[in-house]
């Protein structure tokens, strides 16, 4: 497995989950502390420039995991669900876009709170909306041989595909094979029943996965079985990213620290 830490823009959004800002710096940072990636989590494409982008991950011998569209749903707006027509013009363009950088970088690009609200409508048709704008948008991630993953987000955030089962049984309806599924045991500790079985009765869509603790900090230091977590990712094969969205308390720095710190020495037979 390889280990990587979500990192945004100086403009990010004051709740942004990333722990590091300022793409550049945190590159740097991400590098000098033992991480294998950083996670992008972007508004808009044109946050980055790419040949920057290639220059600063070349020097510190990182690769992006995956661009996450989280701020395209807190910041703009835009989600898989609106019923809006020009709404989801734009929000088609801009996974195009996040498609377009992902072909360069990561080949990832994951669906949170941007899948949107089922928000007191009828289940139905907000499953109908959601499949058009998937299969639109897995059409162009085809092309470009890009994977969009799919992640369960706790109730209390949002009230649409909250654990694993919900989770692959839309993929299921989806049924294209670009189309996977984004584990955050933060999330799932919240809803899963148990972790490692949700983990293993779900494999055949596992793609990606988000760590932190159950406080939502770095983890080690909170009470999470991550025993259980790596006993099931072991026994599914996962060999993929493992991506450390927490919250930076005490600071950045020091959460960051930690997690590399507590997943290196304790389960560091997983990361070689």
């Amino acid at each position: 497995m390889k280990l990587s830490v979500a990192i945004a823009g100086q403009e990010a959004m004051p709740n942004a989950f990333v722990v590091f800002r300022g793409v550049k710096e945190s590159i740097i940072k991400a590098h000098a502390l033992g991480y294998d990636g950083v996670e992008l989590a972007l508004k808009r494409p044109d946050e980055v420039t790419r040949t920057e982008l290639a220059q600063w991950l070349g020097e510190n011998h990182l690769e992006v995991s995956a661009i996450s569209s989280g701020q395209v749903f807190a910041a703009r707006n835009l989600y898989f669900t609106d019923e809006n027509t020009e709404h989801r013009a734009e929000l088609y363009k801009t996974f195009c876009d996040f498609i377009d950088l992902a072909s360069e970088f990561g080949s990832l690009v994951n669906i949170g709170r941007t899948r949107g609200p089922i928000a007191g409508r009828d289940q139905a048709l907000v499953e109908r909306l959601f499949l058009d704008m998937a299969h639109k948008v897995a059409d162009h991630a085809e092309k470009r041989g890009v994977d969009l993953i799919l992640e369960p987000v706790n109730r209390y955030e949002i009230d649409f595909i909250n654990n694993l089962d919900e989770c692959a049984a839309l993929l299921k309806k989806v049924n294209r094979r670009n189309f996977v599924m984004m584990p955050d045991v933060f999330h799932m500790n919240i809803e899963d029943d148990r972790i490692g079985e949700s983990f293993i009765r779900n494999k055949e869509y596992v793609r990606y996965v988000h760590f932190a603790d159950t406080n939502r900090h770095a983890p080690g230091d909170g009470h999470m079985n991550w025993d259980e977590i790596f006993h099931a990712l072991e026994e599914i094969g996962y060999t993929g990213w493992t991506t450390a969205e927490i919250l930076p308390h005490p600071d950045p720095d020091t959460a960051a620290k930690r997690t590399v710190d507590f997943l290196r020495e304790t389960y560091g037979s997983f990361y070689r």
